[in-house]
């Protein structure tokens, strides 16, 4: 069985969330609104996988500092045609964004925001122009 393409979204504002639906519903997307309790779920069950289903092991942490997006059912050329449009829409961004798969599938949405979060930090760090360049001479 194939499954349907689906945008999940977590700690995403009502605004930023409804202009988000609005685009997927042009494009006939499907959009899950992931709520705090629903962080320890698995990304299979929240994407409503088949064969995954949920473990109701509720999620009591603080809120995710950062919204992050999800998407399920996407080959890559569809998500690059979905991010245009996103960007033609001046929609803001949204900084952490995953494509499920295989592997993640299993993580719960509290450990894909962690492994993510990694990333983005790291990303920051080596992509912060403020900080000083090496001495051109530094191979010579």
């Amino acid at each position: 069985m194939i499954n349907p393409k689906k945008v999940l979204l977590f700690h995403v504002n009502k605004e930023k969330s409804s202009q988000i639906s609005n685009l997927c519903k042009e494009l006939g997307l499907q959009v899950i609104t992931v709520e705090k309790k629903q962080y320890n779920e698995s990304l299979g069950a929240l994407a409503g996988i088949q064969g995954f289903s949920p473990a109701h092991k509720s999620y009591s942490d603080a809120e995710f500092p950062m919204e992050m997006m999800v998407f399920s059912g996407f080959p890559s050329k569809e998500l690059d045609s979905f991010l245009a449009f996103w960007h033609t829409r001046g929609i803001a961004p949204i900084p952490l964004k995953a494509i499920l798969t295989p592997h993640n599938v299993f993580w719960t949405a509290r450990e894909l925001y962690g492994e993510l979060m990694k990333e983005h930090l790291q990303f920051t760090v080596f992509h912060d122009t403020s900080a000083p360049n090496p001495p051109q001479d530094m191979h010579r």
